[in-house]
């Protein structure tokens, strides 16, 4: 796990959650409550915040941010002005550059800069010329000092209030816990005690990346995969670490953005990310050898409510549109049965999506999410920490790559029933993350030619399993028989049509 400078007074290490669920004052009684804190000596302050980029975002894209914060009311304000910088990478446990001045009142003073990051960021001052304020944030926080007997000190920080751009707002529930001497370990351990009686999610975006993304009208909008940046020299363990923790942090952001998001595309993504992170587990597992994940049993509620949900998604958006004019066109009465098909199983997702609501709000959920996050940032420190030759790294991740592609290549020779077909699929899943994982270490042709046919046979398998959850949803919900019949038939077309060719 990342070590706290001590030494370093502009460090700031700190362990974000997002508290799903129930009414913010509610959850803020109940946290209060916990044995944690219930002893605790708190305080409230009332934090307005005006945060400032150029019109290009240009700190934004550096991964700063700079802030004006006044501390207590209009009438008697004190005013803070603050620089952030991070690493970019996505984590619920962040360490980033931190320096905070006392100012006379709400304008940046470029001389409380002066001995901070901003002199490398800016050095001839025409940066800050180009600053205005891009939104604000106004919320309601509540402290606690938790010192432990092993000399650890985590200050603890539940924020309620929003974020505030362009006529829109979102809001703001969230816990932040920053340690404030002692090892980092600190942190998950009292997080974990605070999520055994209050829902958390961890959460990756700093509250400045939340106004940027509202301010655009993209927050909580769907979180697709990233390449994962390689800065070498690497040893493995390190480059297991800042795969898997992109993977994580795709499944984990769309779950934290499904809380408030109707878009079927958050729910797929979030498979997506959960499917990637599996697969980087099983692309790393002798390099893991000795860093045993954390169960996940805790988690197969909410995966099945989620893969529940998709397969309404798909069905209701996606595959029987398509099939509709197919069954129906010309015939009323087909037609009819159609549209009540569609309807009722609409509200079959709606209600699902509140189901999946409901099991995000679980605390076994968050204290297994936060289990992962823990086992993430512990993985640099296992096994050989030597870093590893390029030539090296390349070769093993060749070597991954030709055995998946092996592997689905003699799974599709034998891919004549509809379950063997969903094997060629799965392992054509693999194969494509896999290679997006480790492209920058594998030869070009090898990683085109791999990402093509995966992508390829996933297209073409997905089509005829899709509509074969169709027509499974359609019995399962009691509808009209002749529609289940089609869509068994269309199965049936597509088995055919992909079986291998003897």
């Amino acid at each position: 796990m990342k070590s706290h400078p001590r030494h370093d007074p502009h460090q700031e290490l700190e362990l974000k959650l997002s508290l799903p669920g129930a009414d913010p004052a509610v959850l803020a009684r109940r946290l209060a409550r916990t044995p944690a804190l219930a002893r605790r000596k708190r305080s409230q302050q009332s934090l307005y915040n005006i945060y400032f980029d150029t019109p290009d975002q240009a700190l934004r894209q550096r991964g700063v941010a700079l802030r004006l914060r006044r501390v207590g009311s209009a009438a008697d304000p004190q005013w803070l002005q603050t620089l952030k910088t991070s690493t970019g990478e996505r984590s619920a446990l962040s360490q980033r550059g931190e320096w905070e001045s006392a100012v006379a009142g709400p304008a940046l003073e470029p001389a409380a800069l002066a001995h901070t990051a901003w002199t490398g960021i800016d050095p001839d001052g025409r940066l800050f010329a180009a600053l205005a304020p891009c939104f604000v944030t106004r919320f309601e926080r509540t402290l606690w000092l938790v010192r432990r007997r092993d000399g650890s000190a985590v200050e603890v920080a539940l924020d309620i209030g929003h974020i505030e751009a362009d006529g829109k707002q979102a809001p703001i529930c969230e816990l932040e816990l920053e340690l404030k001497g002692g090892e980092p370990a600190a942190l998950f351990e009292l997080a974990h005690q605070l999520a055994q009686g209050v829902a958390v999610l961890p959460a990756n975006l700093s509250k400045a990346e939340r106004g940027f993304l509202l301010a655009q009208d993209a927050l909580d909008r769907p979180q697709r995969a990233r390449v994962t940046k390689l800065v070498l020299p690497l040893n493995r363990p390190e480059l297991a670490q800042r795969v898997l923790r992109e993977m994580f942090a795709q499944f984990s952001q769309n779950l934290d953005a499904l809380r408030t998001s109707d878009d079927p595309e958050v729910v797929h993504q979030a498979r997506v990310g959960w499917r990637r992170f599996r697969s980087g587990l099983r692309l790393f597992k002798k390099t893991l050898a000795n860093a045993e994940a954390p169960p996940r049993l805790d988690l197969q509620p909410l995966l099945v409510g989620l893969g529940t949900l998709r397969n309404l998604d798909v069905a209701v958006t996606e595959t029987l549109p398509s099939l509709s004019n197919t069954y129906a066109v010309g015939n009323a009465g087909r037609s009819q049965a159609w549209q009540a098909m569609l309807s009722a199983l609409a509200q079959a997702a709606a209600l699902q999506r509140q189901r999946v609501r409901e099991a995000m709000q679980a605390p076994a959920v968050g204290v297994c999410l936060l289990a992962f996050t823990q086992w993430l940032e512990q993985l640099s420190g296992q096994g050989n920490t030597r870093p590893v030759k390029k030539a090296a790294l390349q070769r093993w991740a060749s070597r991954r790559i030709t055995r998946l592609q092996h592997r689905l290549e003699l799974a599709q020779k034998n891919a004549v029933t509809p379950e063997q077909q969903h094997l060629v699929r799965i392992l054509a899943k693999r194969l494509r993350y896999g290679v997006e994982a480790l492209r920058e270490l594998l030869p070009k042709p090898l990683a085109d030619d791999c990402s093509k046919k995966a992508t390829r046979l996933q297209d073409t398998l997905g089509s005829s399993r899709d509509v074969a959850q169709a027509s499974a949803l359609v019995a399962e919900h009691g509808l009209d028989p002749a529609i289940q019949a089609f869509l068994q038939g269309v199965v049936a077309g597509y088995t055919l049509s992909t079986a291998p060719v003897a």
